[in-house]
């Protein structure tokens, strides 16, 4: 083609004397008129109906009415096998003339132009489509509509939680579009919307005729842990967890799985907001009905644990009859921290019946009233005598002393004072430990106000320390701490402890021993009654301080007794006191 492409140039012709010289300019105006009203005008990018001109294995010629004929490949016409010359198709313009002059057309695009018309349409008309599920994918299917293919959710399938999606594939199904991005031509298309508009319908009609105590059958359509969700048909109603047994349900899960089908009674239902409450165990007899009359208080019984709570555990009797322990009814031990230490879900232990109230279904259990209270006892006397010796568990440490727990319920209190025979404790917690076991010897017995006095199993130390620390001996020692205005505590060998007055703290150099220090210490005092040890530093390079001797009890018989420093002095201060008397009666003003 020249630059007057679509022009026929007659005056080529002219000079030649053929074509065209028989023709006056009006009447090569008219041919070309009747020439151009045989094309038709077409557009680029758009889709036209033409006719198939002529069919190979390979291709197929359609024309459009233009001024040369489309070839389209014969691969884009297998979804019409009996395709013959003169059949109607519409095509797609993608070129009117390419760089070969030839106009390039397409019915695949055509198609596909035409599919997301429909689509587009169906879209925003609520139209529904038919569609053919391909295959499945992640999260859903992928369904064919009109050539495209569509993402079905899996939330979108029914309104029935679907499971097995596998099913599905191959098979054609409704469908309406809900969502078309163009962006990335994605079409999200729905199922679960008809169907839900089907239902509609059926659920006015449902909750017009809905009673309390119908009786209805549905399919569990979600399952929570508080209850299930059941389709009604239409409607869904909700079967809380504490209606679907009189048993114990821990999750529904338990007892039912998603599309089962189930039989529930209308238990209540509330028209504005649609709501309906569902139950099943109201199907069944109450099982405290059934509740033996020979179940009385006091009874024992056995039973299942089926929770276990802080307070206490719950057993169930019989099948809906659940009696509940509380803690403090567990054990006769006030240290019975963590219940699930003892006992666990599932256990069958034997209980007693404490209270019983049939109106209320109500049923009050113990376990420590199967063994009485250990104090009341007929053997605890003899048992815990004084002077006999028991295993005990320190269960609580306080400034003043420990409390030993012997057996479940039976605790003594073990002064600090008895924690050792030789030495000073400042507080229970510097030799004892929580949950230690220690052997305690019982000192008194108060059984009416439920308490025993204890004292650690030991050996009396005092007997061998009264050799060892004889007076005027000396020994090595550390100051362990000062007491101000009265002197130190000295450890001694094996532990023991001595007391240093502060005059006798005094070093050669005139200084005061500070704590810490390692001196040698004398006996001055063994004291084996008041379990004390009076030392002295000082008495070694002062040999003029003299030494005390325990003095001996009165209950000893009398005889002659070699007078100390302090016997005379005390006789010394008889004398003045006896003379001052002696001055005030005769008026002395000595």
């Amino acid at each position: 083609m020249n630059a007057t492409e679509g022009v026929f140039n007659w005056d080529q012709y002219d000079n030649t004397g053929k074509l065209g010289s028989a023709y006056t300019d009006q009447e090569k105006e008219a041919i070309a008129e009747l020439y151009g009203a045989t094309l038709s005008a077409i557009s680029q990018y758009e889709v036209v109906k033409g006719s198939v001109i002529s069919i190979t294995h390979k291709d197929v010629i359609v024309g459009v009415g233009y001024k040369s004929d489309g070839l389209i490949a014969a691969s884009e016409f297998r979804d019409l096998p009996e395709l013959k010359p003169g059949d109607e198709v519409e095509v797609y313009i993608e070129e009117t003339e390419n760089t070969k002059g030839q106009l390039v057309l397409s019915r695949k695009k055509a198609k596909l132009v035409r599919a997301w018309e429909k689509i587009e349409h169906a879209l925003e008309h609520g139209q529904v489509l038919e569609g053919l599920v391909k295959r499945r994918t992640k999260g859903g299917l992928i369904v064919e509509v009109c050539d495209i293919e569509t993402f079905l959710p899996g939330s979108q399938i029914d309104i029935r939680p679907v499971l097995d999606f596998d099913v599905f594939v191959g098979k054609t199904i409704d469908v309406v579009v809900i969502k078309i991005n163009h962006a990335n031509d994605n079409v999200v298309v729905s199922h679960k919307a008809l169907t839900e508009k089907k239902l509609e319908g059926q659920k006015l009609e449902i909750m017009s005729k809905l009673e309390k105590g119908q009786i209805l059958e549905g399919y569990v359509k979600n399952i929570t842990k508080f209850g299930a969700f059941i389709d009604l048909g239409g409607v869904d109603g909700l079967l809380h967890k504490l209606d679907m047994s009189w048993s114990r349900v821990n999750h529904p899960e338990e007892l039912f799985t998603l599309g089962q089908k189930v039989r529930v009674v209308v238990i209540g239902f509330n028209e504005d907001k649609k709501r309906i409450s569902l139950g099943m165990k109201q199907l069944e007899e109450h099982p405290w009905d059934s509740l033996p009359e020979t179940v009385q208080v006091g009874s024992t019984i056995k039973g299942t644990i089926t929770n276990i709570a802080d307070y206490g555990l719950f057993i169930e009797l019989m099948p809906g009859v659940e009696g509940f322990v509380y803690v403090l009814d567990i054990s006769w031990s006030q240290y019975l921290r963590d219940i699930n230490e003892h006992y666990k879900i599932g256990d069958t232990i034997e209980t007693c019946i404490l209270s019983l109230d049939r109106k209320t279904h109500k049923i009050s259990l113990g376990i420590k009233q199967l063994t009485g209270d250990p104090w009341e006892n007929d053997a605890f006397l003899s048992t815990y005598a004084v002077g006999t010796t028991h295993e005990g568990v320190v269960r609580n440490l306080t400034h003043f002393g420990a409390f030993i727990e012997l057996e479940p319920g039976i605790e003594g209190l073990l002064h600090v004072s008895r924690l050792s025979g030789t030495k000073r404790i400042a507080h229970p917690g510097d030799v004892l430990k929580l949950t230690e076991k220690v052997e305690a010897v019982v000192l008194g017995i108060n059984r009416e106000n439920r308490r025993l006095s204890l004292g650690l199993k030991q050996e009396n130390s005092w007997d061998a320390c009264e050799k060892i620390f004889q007076v005027g001996t000396i020994h090595k020692g550390t100051v362990l701490k000062k007491i101000p205005g009265r002197g130190a505590i000295v450890e001694l060998v094996h532990g023991i402890e001595g007391q240093v007055p502060q005059q006798h703290l005094m070093k050669v150099d005139g200084q005061e021993a500070e704590v810490g220090e390692e001196l040698d210490f004398q006996v001055m005092k063994f004291a084996k009654t008041d379990k004390k040890i009076i030392l002295s530093h000082k008495i070694i390079f002062n040999p003029a301080i003299e030494p005390k001797v325990e003095s001996k009890p009165k209950s000893e018989p009398k005889g002659k007794i070699e007078k100390t420093s302090s016997t005379r002095g005390f006789e010394a201060f008889a004398d003045l006191k006896e003379k001052l008397e002696q001055n005030i009666k005769g008026g002395s003003k000595e």
